[in-house]
């Protein structure tokens, strides 16, 4: 079981890191590649964190001469939309923040505001165009979805969730393996600096 499920991860990192699937299309069609046919069983998909961790090591064998600059790129440009967005109270989170973000990967932020109607407005005078979607609830699905701002920064992708400023309460609780699930923008300035100078280092 543990060897078919660290495989399963193994091949959705290689599509993630690769052509920057999502994470719950790689693991679906990773599961399909291994099993063939047969319908996976809930303990045999790997969690986010094993897809998470397997994708830090296919950029270290595979892209450790580009990635390093991709991702100092992103986190400056996700640090210069935090400080434009900086009244909606800006969350850094996903593969920009763990440090697994690529080629593919866009900026993804959680905003916390009275009304999602306020982030749109303030988008719109500034003459970004912008989609509107929905992103399922980070405290689960017992939870309705966010409505999701997605839109172009400088070049970059951006999807900014749009939370409640109630769901802010328990929200920075670090996660079981001691990481932050999301980061502010001072700790964001804090990660252009130190990924600056890792990169400077190599």
């Amino acid at each position: 079981l543990q060897q078919l499920r660290a495989q399963i991860a193994a091949v959705a990192a290689r599509m993630i890191a690769q052509d920057g699937a999502d994470y719950a299309t790689a693991k679906r069609k990773a599961a399909t590649q291994v099993l063939g046919d047969e319908r996976p069983t809930a303990n045999l998909m790997p969690d986010n964190l094993q897809v998470e961790e397997e994708v830090r090591q296919y950029i270290a064998l595979f892209q450790s001469d580009t990635q390093p600059a991709r991702l100092l790129e992103l986190r400056k440009a996700a640090v210069q939309v935090m400080e434009a967005l900086s009244e909606f109270s800006p969350y850094l989170t996903g593969a920009v923040l763990n440090g697994s973000a690529g080629e593919h990967d866009d900026i993804h932020l959680q905003l916390f505001v009275d009304s999602p109607k306020d982030v749109e407005i303030f988008l719109l005078n500034r003459d970004v165009n912008i989609e509107i979607s929905e992103t399922p609830h980070f405290k689960g699905a017992r939870h309705d979805p966010v409505e999701t701002v997605s839109f172009m920064w400088r070049r970059e992708g951006v999807h900014a969730e749009l939370y409640e400023m109630r769901d802010l309460r328990g929200a920075l609780k670090p996660r079981p393996d001691g990481s932050m699930p999301r980061a502010d923008i001072d700790a964001g300035r804090a990660l252009v600096a130190e990924t600056n100078n890792v990169n400077e280092e190599e």
